[in-house]
């Protein structure tokens, strides 16, 4: 595993690598509250399998990207930095591996530019829009989202009720589902003054309660996982995402699985992404 930085502009990205350098691009983006290293075990079996595979630490997430204003945070900025992370590592093609927010903003950017993507792999997150609608329709999907509409109403409370007691609802958020060393890293880099603030803007930045986050639809070659027992993003969502793929679509369910993929399923997770990949190499 290598550590290395990515400049864009005046931000400067921490991130992790692995495999060789003239492998085909993988680019892979977590999600909250988590970091690049929840992808440590799909970066090893990335790179053993011939790929250049680069995790990121995100806008804000990053000490040295972290703006003040929560506009810097809007989706469209995210997206910008994912191409940028290529365009520094490679240019060209790639292919996109995304978890939770990251997946979000990987349903943004195969929507705009799925001819930049060779394949685009996301865990949990369903597309935006399915997830918009099911919030409208579904009371069940909409109270899985009440800690978003908490994060967005308290500006400062949030961050405070997250990290009191030994940052125990930090740490709830979890469910117990990934390790206590990762959960002990995530939650000291979160405690650092201005993270979890940061963190909490990429929820803040959206322009209401209930996601609706503009995606278009998505032609790059697409695999969803989704795990059954996610707390967050219901079936609706995850079932329906379907319609807003017209390239070639494979949904998986993973049943008893949480919302924690990465971390939790990286041994189901990780022969899925590596033969969904070989489909699509360069």
């Amino acid at each position: 595993m290598e550590s290395l930085t990515i400049t864009l502009g005046e931000h400067v990205f921490d991130a992790l690598a692995a495999g060789p350098a003239d492998g085909d691009l993988v680019l892979l983006l977590h999600g909250y509250p988590e970091f690049a290293d929840c992808w440590t075990e799909e970066l090893a079996a990335l790179g053993a399998a011939g790929y250049r595979a680069v995790a990121v630490d995100q806008r804000g997430y990053s000490p040295g990207a972290r703006p003040t204003s929560i506009s810097d945070y809007a989706v469209d900025n995210l997206v910008a930095d994912a191409l940028g992370f290529a365009d520094a590592l490679r240019g060209g093609r790639f292919h996109l591996v995304t978890h939770d927010w990251g997946g979000i903003v990987g349903w943004a950017l195969a929507g705009a530019h799925s001819d930049r993507l060779r394949s685009f792999t996301v865990l949990a997150t369903p597309h935006p829009q399915a997830l918009h609608a099911a919030i409208a329709s579904d009371e069940d999907q909409s109270n899985r989202v009440n800690y978003v509409r908490f994060f967005r109403a308290q500006v400062g409370g949030a961050e405070q009720g997250l990290l009191a007691d030994d940052a125990a609802r930090l740490r709830a958020a979890y469910g117990g589902r990934i390790s206590a060393e990762l959960v002990e890293s995530n939650v000291k880099r979160f405690s650092e003054p201005g993270t979890l603030t940061a963190a909490l803007s990429w929820y803040r930045a959206v322009p209401t309660d209930d996601l609706d986050i503009p995606c278009g639809r998505v032609s790059a070659p697409t695999l969803y996982i989704w795990g059954s027992e996610d707390v967050a993003l219901g079936r609706l969502a995850a079932e329906s995402t379907k319609d807003w793929v017209d390239g070639p679509y494979q949904f998986v369910e993973l049943p008893g699985a949480s919302h924690w993929l990465p971390e939790e399923s990286a041994d189901k997770v990780i022969p899925l992404i590596l033969e969904h990949l070989a489909a699509h190499r360069g």
